[in-house]
C-alpha cells in the first residue's frame, strides 16, 4: 500500500466539505411523486447532474487540487478519466492556475473532450477505455514528471466524494439506503464512509454496468472474468479492472450489495427521469435509477432511499437513440419490417391498418432492392409510436390478416 494513501475518516470528509463550501453547489434533493415511488419506498433523487462541470467529480477533484504543494502545481498534473473527472480537474486546475494534461479513451463522448478542453486544459485522446488511457497517464507521468491525479485512489478525492454522502444525511431525514453507481468506487467509497459514520445501519447499494462487473464479482467472491471488448452508454463507470485498493479498503466492509444493469435498462432509466422528474442524465448518471426500476423490492430499500444521480454529461447526438432505445423496452416504440407484393394500394392497405389502430407512423423508408427480396417484392421499414406490447402484438396481427409478412426489427 502506497504510503500515500490513508482510509479517510468523518474528520476528513468534514474538513473536505468546509473547503468546499461555497465553490461548488450543494445540489438539491427531489422526492419522486407518491404515484411515481417504486418498491415500497419513499424515493428521493440526488441531482448531482446539476453540480459544476455536470457531475459530482469537481468535489474530489478540487479537495485533492487544494491539498497540492506549489512545487507541484508548478510541474501540472497528469490524469486519466472518461469525461466526468477530467472535466472537474480541468475547472480546479484553471482556479488554480495549474497546467492540466489529461488523457481521455478515444470512446469519450464528444461533449465532454469539448467542455474539458474549454478549461484550458491540454487533451490527449488514447486508447479505447479508461484502462488504456490510465497507463499512457502513468508513462506522462513517470517521463515528464507531472503530479497524477487518480480519479479513485486518493484520499483526498475519496473525502470530496464523501461531502456527497454528508448533503445527503443532513438533506433526508432519516434515510434507509443509498444508490450509488460504481465504476473505480471514488463516489460509492466517499458516501458510505460519511453516511455509515453517521448511521451503521444504512444500506449502501452499488450499481455496475453489466459490461465492467468485477467490482460485483468481488463482492459476490466469483472469479473476475478480463473483457477484452466493452461497449456500453455508461462509459464513465466502464472501468475492467477493479481496484483491489479500493474494494478492500471502502467496498467491500462498507457496501451492502452490488447489482448490475444492461444498456437497455439505462436507456430506460434515462427516459424515465426525463419525462418523471425532468432532469437529464448520462448512462453512468442513470444508472442507479436503471437499478431501482429493474430489481426493484430485491433490493430492500427501506422506508425512505436516495438514488445518487452522479451526472448529467449526455451526448446529444447519443442522445436520440437512448431515447429511442427507452421508448422501445416500453413498447412506446416499435421497428416493423412488412414485405408487400408490389403493387399499387398496398401502401395505402399499410396506412390504413396504422390509423384503425391508432398508430403513429414516425418512419417508413421503402426498399425494392435487396437481393433477398423476390422480384415483385417490396420492403417496408416502419417506425411506428405505440401504447403498449400489447398494442404492438395488435398492430401485427392486423397486418397479417391483411396477407403481409412482419417482421420485428
Amino acid at each position: 500500500m502506497s504510503t500515500a494513501w490513508k482510509k479517510i475518516t468523518l474528520a476528513d470528509i468534514e474538513k473536505a466539505a468546509s473547503f468546499l463550501k461555497g465553490k461548488i453547489a450543494r445540489t438539491p434533493t427531489r422526492e419522486m411523486p407518491q404515484a411515481f415511488s417504486l418498491s415500497g419506498t419513499d424515493l428521493f433523487l440526488k441531482l448531482e447532474n446539476e453540480q459544476l462541470t455536470g457531475s459530482f467529480k469537481i468535489r474530489g477533484a478540487l479537495n485533492k487540487m487544494q491539498s497540492l504543494t506549489k512545487e507541484e502545481r508548478e510541474r501540472g498534473v497528469v490524469l486519466s478519466s472518461a469525461g466526468n473527472h477530467a472535466q472537474g480537474v480541468a475547472f480546479a486546475a484553471r482556479e488554480l492556475g495549474v497546467k492540466a494534461h489529461i488523457v481521455m479513451p478515444l470512446t469519450t463522448p464528444i461533449v465532454k473532450i469539448n467542455a474539458t478542453r474549454s478549461y484550458g486544459a491540454n487533451v490527449i485522446l488514447h486508447g479505447e477505455f479508461y484502462d488504456e488511457a490510465f497507463a499512457h497517464a502513468k508513462e506522462l507521468e513517470q517521463s515528464k514528471g507531472f503530479i497524477f491525479v487518480h480519479a479513485f485512489e486518493d484520499p483526498y478525492v475519496v473525502a470530496g466524494q464523501g461531502t456527497l454522502g454528508l448533503e445527503l444525511m443532513e438533506q433526508i431525514p432519516n434515510l434507509t439506503s443509498i444508490v450509488v453507481p460504481i465504476g473505480g468506487g471514488g463516489l460509492i467509497s466517499g458516501i458510505a464512509s460519511a453516511a455509515k459514520a453517521l448511521n451503521p445501519s444504512i444500506r449502501i447499494v452499488g450499481v455496475v454496468s453489466d459490461q465492467t462487473p468485477a467490482m460485483m464479482d468481488l463482492k459476490q467472491h466469483r472469479p473476475v472474468e478480463p473483457r477484452k471488448r466493452i461497449s456500453t452508454i455508461a462509459e464513465g463507470i466502464a472501468v475492467k479492472n477493479p481496484s483491489p485498493l479500493m474494494y478492500d479498503t471502502y467496498i467491500g466492509p462498507l457496501v451492502d450489495e452490488i447489482v448490475s444493469v444492461n444498456d437497455n435498462d439505462i436507456a430506460q432509466a434515462i427516459v424515465f427521469l426525463m419525462e418523471k422528474a425532468k432532469t437529464v442524465t448520462e448512462g453512468a448518471g442513470a444508472a442507479a435509477m436503471a437499478a431501482v426500476l429493474t430489481k426493484g423490492s430485491s433490493l430492500n430499500l427501506g422506508a425512505r432511499s436516495c438514488v445518487v444521480l452522479c451526472g448529467g454529461n449526455i451526448d446529444f447526438t447519443v442522445m436520440a437513440k437512448v431515447i429511442e432505445r427507452g421508448l422501445r423496452q416500453e413498447h412506446r416504440l416499435a421497428r416493423l419490417v412488412v414485405i408487400v407484393d408490389d403493387l399499387p394500394g398496398n401502401l395505402n392497405r399499410i396506412t390504413s391498418v396504422m390509423a384503425e389502430n391508432r398508430a403513429n407512423i414516425l418512419e417508413v423508408y421503402h426498399d425494392r432492392v435487396s437481393p433477398e427480396l423476390a422480384m415483385r417484392e417490396t420492403r417496408i421499414d416502419l417506425l411506428i409510436e405505440t401504447a403498449s406490447e400489447d398494442h404492438i402484438r395488435q398492430i401485427k396481427t392486423a397486418l397479417k390478416d391483411q396477407g403481409f409478412k412482419v417482421i420485428t426489427s
